[in-house]
C-alpha cells in the first residue's frame, strides 16, 4: 500500500489475536501509526515473539502501509526502584521487551522512567541511568529507539519536569539510542500550560533548554480531566478536558511537532476514529 501523506497519527491498538491484528485495526480507523503492547503487560514473563508472529506482522505492515510503530513497555517495570530484587526483575523484563521490539522492527520503545518509592529523587535518577546503560550492547543490535515518557508527577514518579528528563538524556545519550515522548495530559498535569499556541511555544522552549528538541521523538495525545498543575494522570477525550481543542489545534500546527508521530491514549476507543479525523482537520 502506498504511504499516506500528512502527519503520523494513531492510537494504542489491541493485539488480541496477534500483534499483526493491531496494524489492521489501526488502518481500519484511519491511523497511519500505532502503539501496542508487544505482549501481556501484566505479567513478568510474557511469551516471546515467534517466527510466525514476525511474518504476520511484516505482511500486515506491508498491506496497511503503517511503518512507524511504537511499543509501550510493561507498567510493572520500575527502573528507578531502590529494591535490588525488583530492579533486576524490571531490567530482565525490559530486556525481553527490547528483544521483542527488535524482532518486530518496532520504531520506538516508550517507557515510564520509574518511581524512587522509598529512596530519593537523585538516587532514583542515578538508578535509571545505571539501568539503561546496561542495555547499551543490546540496544545496538536493533534500530528501536528508547523513549522516556514524561510523567504527571504523581507520588514518587520521576519525569514530571523537563530537568529530570534532561538529566536522564544527558547521562545516556551517545551510549544508547535515547529520546523522549511527551504526553500532553502528563505535562499539563505537571504544570506546563499547552492550551494555546503561545503556551506550546513557551513549553517547547523550556524543553529545548532542559533536554534539547532533537531528542523529542513522539507525542501521546490526551486531554486532561484535571486542571493545570494537578499532578494527577487522568486522561480525557480530545476537547473534553482542561486542555481543550485550541491546545490540540496549536499542537497540530506547531512546526516543531508536525514530523512527530502522535498516539491517542484517550479513554474511549470508540471515539478514536473521530479523534484522528479531528486532529487531521487541525493540520494547517
Amino acid at each position: 500500500m502506498a504511504k499516506k501523506k500528512g502527519q503520523l497519527i494513531g492510537a494504542h491498538m489491541s493485539i488480541a489475536g496477534g500483534a499483526y491484528k493491531a496494524l489492521e485495526r489501526g488502518a481500519a480507523i484511519g491511523a497511519t501509526t500505532i502503539q501496542i503492547f508487544t505482549a501481556n503487560q501484566k505479567t513478568w514473563n510474557p511469551k516471546p515473539i515467534t517466527d510466525e508472529d514476525v511474518l504476520l506482522w511484516e505482511t500486515a505492515r506491508e498491506e496497511t502501509g503503517i511503518v512507524v510503530t511504537m511499543s509501550h513497555d510493561s507498567y510493572l517495570i520500575n527502573l528507578a526502584s531502590p529494591d535490588r530484587t525488583l530492579l533486576e526483575k524490571s531490567m530482565r523484563t525490559f530486556s525481553q521487551e527490547l528483544e521483542r521490539c527488535h524482532r518486530l522492527g518496532i520504531t520506538y520503545l516508550n517507557f515510564h522512567p520509574g518511581a524512587f518509592t522509598s529512596g530519593s529523587m537523585q538516587h532514583g535518577l542515578e538508578t535509571i541511568v545505571g539501568a539503561l546503560l546496561r542495555f547499551e550492547k543490546q540496544a545496538a543490535q536493533g534500530k528501536t529507539r528508547l523513549l522516556l515518557e514524561t510523567t504527571a508527577g504523581q507520588g514518587t514518579s520521576i519525569g514530571a519536569t523537563f530537568e529530570e528528563i534532561g538529566y536522564l538524556v544527558k547521562n545516556t545519550k551517545g551510549k544508547i539510542p535515547i529520546g523522549v515522548c511527551i504526553d500532553t495530559c502528563h505535562i499539563f498535569a505537571a504544570g506546563y500550560d499547552i492550551r494555546t499556541a503561545k503556551g506550546w511555544n513557551e513549553t517547547l522552549a523550556l524543553f529545548d533548554h532542559a533536554v534539547g528538541l532533537k531528542y523529542l521523538s513522539a507525542l501521546h495525545v490526551n486531554d486532561s480531566m484535571k486542571p493545570l498543575g494537578a499532578r494527577l494522570d487522568r486522561h480525557a477525550p480530545i476537547g473534553k478536558g482542561e486542555i481543550g481543542l485550541a491546545g490540540f489545534k496549536a499542537m497540530m500546527q506547531n512546526a516543531h511537532l508536525k514530523a512527530l508521530p502522535k498516539y491517542l491514549e484517550t479513554p474511549k476507543p470508540e471515539l478514536w476514529e473521530e479523534e484522528i479525523a479531528m486532529l487531521r482537520s487541525f493540520d494547517g
